[in-house]
């Protein structure tokens, strides 16, 4: 039974489609895939709603938000082992390096140059912004 992120596993998360089962590296799997939820789903050999109904119960995220946590998360590392931004932005598939620094920003709180900027020792993972874990008010119906 593969094991998920947390000690989840496929099976008892609704996971049980055997496509999805047989997946032993999803970070890879979403490299990959481009951080496309789109490209992942056909890589899986389902349809993007098929991946969106069975992600959330075994991730605890819809594929999307799954896949731009790890995107940021990957963009720390390379920012960390020396990668300039340009780079960073081009090997995670972003088109254009701006478009990165939004995203990383909006993500993060601060500018991907300002994190690229600190030293070795005080450039640990950075956590996620408040306003990055805000989630939209949805309208319910009375």
């Amino acid at each position: 039974m593969p094991a998920l992120p947390h000690g989840h596993h496929l099976e008892r998360a609704g996971m049980n489609n055997f496509r999805l089962q047989a997946i032993q590296n999803w970070p890879q799997v979403a490299h990959d895939a481009s951080y496309s939820v789109s490209a992942l789903a056909s890589f899986c050999k389902v349809s993007v709603r098929s991946l969106e109904r069975l992600f959330l119960p075994a991730f605890g995220s819809t594929p999307r938000r799954w896949l731009n946590r790890l995107r940021m998360q990957r963009a720390i590392a390379l920012l960390r082992d020396g990668s300039n931004i340009k780079e960073t932005a081009a090997c995670l598939g972003y088109e254009d390096a701006s478009h990165f620094s939004r995203e990383f920003k909006k993500h993060y709180g601060f500018a991907p140059k300002r994190y690229a900027k600190l030293p070795a020792k005080a450039a640990a993972t950075p956590k996620v912004s408040h306003s990055a874990m805000k989630l939209p008010r949805l309208a319910m119906k009375s």
